[in-house]
């Protein structure tokens, strides 16, 4: 499968918060780095359907990006995902099993197999406001997984994590782009450098270069340094 971005603009009034940007991703992860404020997360939700561009077009192997269809291959992990701090993992899985019209049986099977994958099956039960950050975000990964996605979006979803966590995360991440496209936002370098096949860069809304991690001549975070000076 290809996912395609081709000249996506958004603006609002005056600012211009993504600018023409085009490429294209396939099977892997795929790291997309830029500061706070660079546009990553508009760009993110332009190519969930939650935000219409102002003009361009996002497409999976033709699939435009606001139909049904191409929802069906997504998944998609916020930056600040909203759960039910009274529900239990398991709970608030079925509950998002439910929204995404997965048959109750499908969906019991599915859910011990993410909880068993995100390391949760232990606390399963337990409410989720008693959870640290990091197993929040492990339950976030797990509802965008329900419909085994082929396009996973996850918009900083090591943000607040401790060390400990982050590394696990990324272990995850890596094993998920073996079958899916996977899209990871972050503005920390070393969240990526291990398991990012492709690198995209922005700047104020624009792309500033794309490429694969071996096209960088020494290290990664001295090189994205560089382009933001």
């Amino acid at each position: 499968m290809k996912l395609t971005v081709d000249r996506i603009t958004k603006q609002y009034k005056n600012k211009i918060a993504v600018d023409r940007m085009s490429f294209e991703l396939t099977q892997g992860v795929t790291g997309l780095l830029g500061a706070n404020g660079a546009g990553k997360t508009t760009l993110m939700r332009m190519m969930c359907g939650i935000l219409t561009p102002t003009s361009g077009e996002i497409n999976a192997d033709g699939i435009a990006v606001n139909t049904e269809n191409y929802r069906a291959l997504l998944g998609y992990l916020p930056q600040d995902f909203g759960y039910y701090p009274e529900f239990s993992a398991k709970e608030f899985l079925e509950y998002m099993a439910a929204l995404k019209g997965l048959e109750k049986k499908e969906a019991k099977d599915k859910i011990s197999e993410l909880l068993e994958l995100v390391g949760l099956s232990d606390v399963a039960r337990k409410k989720m406001k008693t959870f640290s950050g990091g197993m929040k975000q492990r339950v976030g990964i797990a509802q965008a997984l329900l419909n085994d996605p082929a396009i996973l979006i996850l918009d900083e979803p090591t943000a607040g994590l401790d060390p400990k966590e982050r590394v696990r995360f990324r272990e995850l991440i890596e094993e998920l782009g073996k079958k899916s496209i996977v899209l990871l936002s972050t503005h920390i370098v070393s969240d990526i450098e291990h398991i990012a096949d492709k690198i995209i860069m922005m700047k104020d809304g624009s792309l500033i270069w794309q490429g694969k991690q071996t096209d960088v001549d020494g290290e990664l975070e001295e090189f994205y340094l560089k382009k933001f000076e």
